[in-house]
């Protein structure tokens, strides 16, 4: 694979301390897995400005750390303008914060915005499901969904700069 892709990938969810924190995790560690780590800039965020500041929830850090992704230093951090100068890919969750995306998303913002789901091989659903009240169960879903859909991003990414 290439190691001069320059590309940078944002991750969003509502609160950014289940879904999107996990989505970063799981690729930041597929990108370093194939040597990228340079090239592909990763980050996630919420829609929402509740939990700014805050670490992943508890839940989503331990089912991830069961996978070997280490999610413990990140920190929930609102959207912002700057955010489609600064991204090629903007990955919304769900159609809801896409909608929401769509909404602050300035007129000459060129890259990728969408759900993060288009990327995932024959796949039923259309968005991740929010874990918060699902319990354990949804939170392996969730990482089931991201790994599966972060293999496909990837293979994007690298097929577009071939």
């Amino acid at each position: 694979m290439s190691e001069h892709i320059r590309t940078s990938v944002l991750f969003v969810c509502l609160g950014n301390i289940c879904r999107s924190p996990t989505a970063e995790g799981v690729f930041t560690a597929l990108v370093e897995r194939h040597g990228l780590a340079g090239s592909i800039l990763v980050d996630s965020c919420g829609t929402g400005d509740w939990h700014i500041g805050r670490a992943p929830d508890s839940r989503a850090t331990a089912a991830a750390a069961k996978r070997g992704y280490d999610l413990r230093h990140l920190r929930a951090r609102q959207v912002n303008i700057d955010d489609f100068d600064r991204y090629h890919y903007i990955l919304a969750m769900d159609e809801s914060n896409l909608r929401d995306l769509q909404a602050l998303r300035p007129h000459h913002h060129k890259g990728h915005l969408g759900l993060f789901l288009e990327f995932a091989p024959n796949g039923d659903l259309v968005d991740v499901p929010d874990p918060y009240y699902r319990g354990d169960e949804g939170f392996v879903q969730v990482l089931d969904l991201i790994e599966s859909a972060s293999a496909g991003l990837l293979q994007r990414i690298v097929g577009e700069h071939s």
